[in-house]
Order: C-alpha cells, then structure tokens, then sequence
C-alpha cells in the first residue's frame, strides 16, 4: 500500500507541475495556430489520456528508482531528472525528426517534463527513505495548490493567455 500511495503522490505533482507548465509557462506556444496541435477543443477532451502517460512513467520511475535502491529526495530528484532527460529528450529529438512542432515548443515540453520527472523522483526516493506518508502527502498538496494558484495569477494578469474551450 506504501508503494500505491508514493506512486499517487508522485504523480499528482506530476499533474499539478504540468498544469502549470503548459497553462502557464508553455501558454503562449499553444494559442499560436500549428499544424502539429491540436485545436483548444480537441486537446482539452484527450487531456486525461497525457495524465494516464504521466501514471504510466511514473510507476516505470518507481520501478527503476526501486531497481537502483534509491533512497532519499535529492537522490530520487536526481535521477528522476536524469530519467526524464533521457526519456523526453529522445521523444522531443523524434519528434523534430518528423513533425512540424516548433523549437520553443520541442524546448519546452524537455525541459519541463524533465523537471517534472525529477520532482516524481524525489517524492518517490523520499517515500523510499521511509519519510512518513503524510508529511509527503502535506509537501505534495501544498505544491500542488501553490503550482495551480500561480498558474491562475499568470493567467490573470495576462503573462499567460487563458485557453476558452468550448
């Protein structure tokens, strides 16, 4: 059960950093007209299918980070950062090869899911040096709420633009 719950927690931050990377950070890149994405709409409906992604990295994270006997949080953050460097690298070189997608785009989706991954990594290396579950917990919840809070600001005061879907 301790492995169900440093998964979930590891992946809500993983939710809740993403958020805040693409409705935030990221915003601009996706109201400017693309033939690599998708219309608003069409990409606000396939949303949960990118958190099932993020689900399914973050348990392959917690079994690799298992692997090695990481323990502790900067030891999980580094190699979860060094994880997803290699894991978004070579999609964001992929697709590069293939696709339309613009540099500050394939950038930004590296960058960003690398840290990303590299937060999931210390949260589960922390779990995995028996930090107690709750205190995890109360670390993720109050991150996910300040990564939502200031996702809200940017867009407010307009540094980043509000998507209207429907």
């Amino acid at each position: 059960m301790r492995a169900v719950s440093a998964v979930a927690a590891a992946w809500l931050l993983s939710v809740g950093f993403d958020l805040f990377l693409h409705g935030g950070l990221l915003a601009r890149v996706y109201v400017e007209s693309s033939p690599f994405l998708l219309p608003p709409e069409e990409a606000f409906r396939r949303i949960p299918l990118g958190y099932l992604a993020f689900l399914v990295l973050t348990i392959g994270l917690y079994w690799l980070l298992r692997r090695l006997a990481v323990r502790g949080w900067r030891a999980g953050l580094r190699y979860g950062v060094v994880a997803g460097a290699v894991v978004w690298g070579a999609l964001v070189v992929g697709l590069a090869s293939i696709s339309t997608a613009t540099l500050p785009l394939l950038a930004g989706w590296w960058i960003g899911q690398t840290v990303e991954s590299g937060l999931a990594g210390a949260v589960l290396g922390a779990a995995a040096n028996r930090v107690p579950l709750s205190r995890i917990w109360v670390i993720v919840a109050v991150a996910v709420v300040t990564l939502v809070a200031v996702t809200i600001a940017l867009q407010s005061l307009g540094v980043a633009p509000a998507t209207r879907v429907g």
